[in-house]
């Protein structure tokens, strides 16, 4: 019985060992002041910016299409068969030249007629005026032989009206494309032969959010560029949309800018800013050194040799930096890394200052 009891108390004791062994610390003083000053002697390396006041731009950021100064579609006013093509397909053309011809045979015979019977209308008004004055005729056998004139006159127009619609000529100065119809051809209105454009300067379409209604007038400049290049145009804005888009709460804007160099082509996709302000005293932080905060927003100011917190207020945000409007003055200096391991008044030493 009595081996039964030492052997009881025997496993209670080895199982106490157990569980209290591993918490038993073995390490001498000096180890445990050694760890304590490893730890003491961690201190964050951070990098710092100290505040200046530098120029801002505040932009709206957008997209849009360009689109031709002018644009038309080259038809006939009237039907007949094509004559001749005075075109070449993708060149420049001069206002008032000939593009193409329509057969016009009738007109120019009926023309030539015409123009016979102006020659005899006119002498016969002119015997009529001599014998009018010698009081050899009445006066109504005047206004006959001078109505003649003017109704063969009014017919000369009227043809030569005829032939020019025959007549296909450049509106504009501008680039013609490509045609759709050959000589020989049978067109009517409805044929489109091609299209003109002129493509300097160039015009911007975009739109943008309605709560810039008041922010972008006529005369606003814009910088816009291709997304396949990084080159900057400049243009500015010359009419806006009085309605707001009631789908979308857009408002449409059009921009006109210079394309001397033929770089931009009607319908390429553009990405486009829009300076809205100018501010030249601005105080700016890097984006990654704003922490939220209950409060709002806060950055780590360092003074002493310590992280200190400071709520900020924010203004405008670029796509690298922010602007803080209050919070923090001209001369500070504002930690920029390592914001995820700081703490509040923890100990801290600088790299580097921007």
């Amino acid at each position: 019985m009595k081996t039964k009891k030492y052997i009881t108390i025997l496993a209670v004791i080895v199982v106490l060992l157990i569980i209290f062994l591993p918490k038993i610390d073995f390490k001498s003083g000096s180890e445990k002041d050694g760890n304590i000053s490893n730890i003491r002697s961690f201190i964050l390396s951070v990098d710092g910016k100290i505040m200046k006041l530098e120029p801002l731009q505040n932009k709206i950021f957008t997209n849009g299409s360009l689109i031709s100064n002018e644009e038309v579609q080259l038809r006939s006013e009237t039907s007949g068969k094509v004559t001749s093509i005075s075109f070449d397909e993708g060149r420049r053309v001069k206002k008032g030249n000939l593009l193409l011809k329509i057969n016009d045979a009738e007109l120019q015979a009926s023309l030539k007629k015409n123009l016979i019977e102006e020659e005899f209308a006119k002498d016969k008004e002119f015997r009529a005026v001599q014998l009018l004055e010698k009081q050899l005729t009445s006066q109504q056998e005047y206004d006959v032989a001078l109505n003649m004139l003017n109704s063969v006159k009014a017919d000369i127009e009227y043809t030569n009206a005829l032939i020019k619609k025959t007549e296909i000529r450049a509106p504009f100065d501008g680039i013609i494309g490509l045609r759709s119809v050959s000589i020989g051809s049978y067109i009517t209105p409805q044929t489109q032969v091609a299209t003109l454009q002129s493509l300097n300067p160039i015009k911007i379409d975009f739109a943008i959010p309605q709560k810039y209604y008041n922010e972008v007038k006529d005369g606003k400049e814009i910088e816009f560029k291709l997304p396949s290049t990084n080159k900057i145009f400049k243009g500015k804005i010359y009419a806006v949309e009085p309605k707001i888009d009631q789908t979308t709460r857009t408002l449409q804007v059009r921009a006109i800018a210079a394309n001397t160099e033929g770089l931009l082509s009607p319908g390429a996709y553009v990405e486009i800013d829009i300076i809205i302000t100018n501010i030249n005293n601005a105080l700016l932080i890097p984006t990654d050194a704003l922490v939220p905060d209950i409060q709002g927003e806060k950055v780590f100011l360092y003074k002493n040799g310590r992280a200190i917190p400071q709520i900020v207020k924010t203004g405008i945000r670029t796509e690298e930096n922010i602007q803080i409007v209050s919070g923090i003055e001209k001369g500070d200096t504002v930690i920029v890394s390592g914001i995820i391991q700081l703490r509040p008044n923890s100990e801290i030493k600088l790299n580097s200052i921007k």
